[in-house]
């Protein structure tokens, strides 16, 4: 078993399927795109174990929590790891994590966008250590996100060729 699928199963995280978006919604881009020694992820959001748009949804700072927020930052981070793993076939021929984009669905006056995206860094370094899962990163606020999630994150890989 590859390392990195080990170090989930030790922390008792499993990979969400694909997601299960509306019925009668089409997406015209794929999850990751591949050119070269990169792998981009488009913008991820939490997931249930079913593939489904993880619960609870709303803006952070009113209908959440920071905590819910940090909780749906790193449920974003199983999805999105399951999108690579299912593109690259092995997460561990992700190299280098290099840049996390974090936006948080927020109310008016919460500013704490740093703290919830955390979520998604913490797993991430405690799965690749802060040699390979080190990564430069932002989290900005916004006004709403897809669907009335908390999170959504893309991000930038360093991999090894196939």
């Amino acid at each position: 078993m590859a390392t990195i699928e080990s170090k989930l199963e030790t922390l008792g995280l499993t990979l969400p399927p694909p997601v299960r978006l509306p019925p009668g919604l089409v997406l015209p881009f794929a999850w990751v795109r591949v050119k070269g020694d990169r792998a981009y992820a488009s913008g991820h959001v939490a997931l249930a174990p079913d593939g489904a748009i993880a619960e609870p949804r709303g803006k952070v700072g009113a209908e959440l929590t920071q905590e819910q927020g940090y909780h749906a930052a790193r449920l974003t981070a199983l999805a999105m790891l399951a999108s690579l793993q299912r593109e690259l076939g092995d997460l561990d021929r992700i190299r280098a994590w290099l840049r996390v984009f974090g936006m948080v669905n927020t109310a008016p006056g919460f500013d704490r966008y740093p703290l919830v995206i955390n979520g998604f860094s913490d797993l991430i370094l405690e799965l690749y250590g802060p040699e390979r899962g080190g990564h430069a990163r932002s989290a900005v606020g916004l006004a709403g996100l897809p669907f009335g999630a908390p999170v959504e994150i893309e991000a930038e890989v360093l991999i090894d060729p196939a």
